[in-house]
């Protein structure tokens, strides 16, 4: 077979090529004797039929090398019709081949050449590791409400748009479905202590239950791992990790800060039981990386909340996971009752009988196809975001949840340039959100750089980027208004 370039007629042109594997038709024959003569090679009309290639150990992305010239790219599974029941005469065949991974795939040309039988084909990249063909499909035809799914395959960009543009239009719908019910909760809602509890000598637990609970399924359900912003009696505004819970009756977990400029010292002392308070926006916190094969936690002191759901979650679904959790002392250990059912997936370092979070070590011998999770006070998110750099821990395998955040700094302009120039001056210990929110209405949550809920445009100006819920590339382009400070004058979009 030949693939050539556009423009030479004499030879066969192909843009697009298929491929099946050898092994289907065995299996089929023997499955489908009725049909055995047309269980061939070229069956299904493929241009390619490959030997231990199958739809189980191809990726989307793949870059193969056939033969001495021909370069191709894997771009999405063949999705198959209703024409095969007629050729095969087979009633639902069609679906059958995608129920059992039987489908074939799609190659887009890299780079055209000349191929014959008996070419070798050469794995040249892997773009995608966790994305086979079959997983895909998984997606693409069986579960197809799984949002955080939706939401992955859709930035696939080397998926053919076939399959793409399906999982685009899912994650439109799911974001139109969030905002419409978003808009229908009200701001700021009255919830009332209900239970408080001890952990430690320094973190107290509270139980809150929504005096006006919501009434519809959909809008009561909260993601794990999300944030509750509170709104506390003494006019201050405070985000806190949701231990568990939904939209009606949720927990958290808060530690007396020896620095407290009035939040958790509000919390400590003044919401007792029956004590209400104002529970504004809850949104996601750090989302669970489902193509994970292992999930490695590392935390300290109260950053315990932010993960308590998600291992737990993953424990009931005996998956892959381990918590690295650092104290002072023994007694510091909140919602111990929960975390000794964990067992063996979590380690605990008592920083009293001198044991030491060791954040190289834990990289270093880390197994493949791992995520990393951290939550901590600042020093430990340097160090973690210093390791996993120095480790070359790609930015997508990476998450953090800070609970602090440095927010002050030089005083600077920003230029507000869709809402007529407006001119804003940040002071030194001001954020830019807090001056826009003075102004306009600017959706935040976490007020420490993790959720992006606070994320602007940046049309010009450098940025002294703070915070992790941006990438390096879209730092180029946006900016966390929660944390990160100008440097001059800015422009801005809101």
């Amino acid at each position: 077979m030949w693939v050539a370039p556009e423009g030479r007629s004499n030879e066969q042109v192909l843009t697009c090529v298929t491929a099946v594997c050898s092994s289907h038709y065995a299996n089929l024959r023997g499955e489908y004797p009725t049909a055995a003569a047309i269980f061939q090679p070229g069956g299904f009309g493929e241009n390619f039929v490959t030997e231990r290639m199958n739809e189980r150990n191809v990726c989307v992305g793949d870059i193969i090398a056939v033969g001495d010239e021909l370069v191709l790219e894997v771009s999405l599974p063949r999705q198959p019709c209703f024409k095969l029941n007629q050729r095969f005469g087979l009633k639902n065949f069609a679906s059958t081949t995608w129920k059992t991974s039987r489908t074939g795939w799609y190659y887009r040309t890299v780079t055209p050449g000349a191929v014959k039988a008996g070419d070798s084909i050469r794995l040249v990249e892997r773009k995608n590791p966790q994305w086979t063909i079959e997983r895909v499909q998984e997606f693409l035809h069986r579960k197809t409400d799984d949002a955080a799914m939706n939401e992955e395959l859709a930035q696939i960009e080397a998926l053919g748009a076939e399959s793409r543009n399906n999982f685009l239009g899912r994650v439109a719908k799911q974001k139109a479905k969030e905002r419409k019910a978003r808009e229908a909760v009200p701001k700021w809602r009255d919830f009332r202590v209900a239970e408080r509890k001890q952990e430690t000598p320094r973190v107290v637990s509270f139980i809150l239950e929504a005096v006006e609970p919501l009434t519809e399924p959909e809008k009561i359900e909260l993601e794990s791992g999300a944030h509750a912003k509170i709104k506390l009696g003494n006019g201050l505004v405070r985000a806190y990790s949701v231990v568990d819970g939904d939209r009606n009756r949720f927990q958290l977990g808060i530690s007396l800060d020896e620095k407290s400029r009035g939040g958790s010292r509000y919390m400590h002392e003044v919401a007792q039981v029956g004590h209400v308070v104002k529970v504004g926006a809850m949104t996601a916190g750090i989302k669970l990386a489902r193509a994970a094969g292992n999930h490695i936690f590392v935390a300290a002191g109260v950053g315990i909340t932010a993960f308590m759901s998600h291992i737990e979650s993953l424990a009931v679904l005996k998956w892959s996971a381990v918590l690295h959790f650092a104290v002072r002392s023994a007694e510091e250990v909140p919602f111990w009752d929960r975390l000794e059912k964990l067992g063996e997936r979590i380690i605990i370092y008592d920083k009293s009988v001198g044991q030491r979070l060791d954040i190289p070590g834990i990289i270093g011998s880390m197994e493949w196809n791992s995520n990393l999770y951290f939550c901590g006070p600042r020093r430990l998110m340097d160090e973690a975001a210093r390791e996993t750099k120095a480790h070359c821990i790609p930015e997508s395998e990476v998450h953090f949840e800070a609970f602090e955040a440095d927010v002050s700094g030089d005083p600077f302009e920003a230029v507000v340039a869709n809402r007529e120039d407006m001119l804003l001056k940040v002071g030194e210990e001001e954020t830019l959100l807090e001056v826009l929110q003075k102004h306009f209405d600017v959706d935040s949550s976490c007020n420490v750089g993790n959720c992006g809920t606070c994320r602007i445009g940046l049309k010009g100006g450098l940025v002294d980027h703070r915070g992790t819920a941006l990438t390096e590339e879209e730092k180029g382009s946006s900016m966390l208004a929660c944390v990160s400070r100008g440097i001059g004058r800015i422009t801005i979009e809101i």
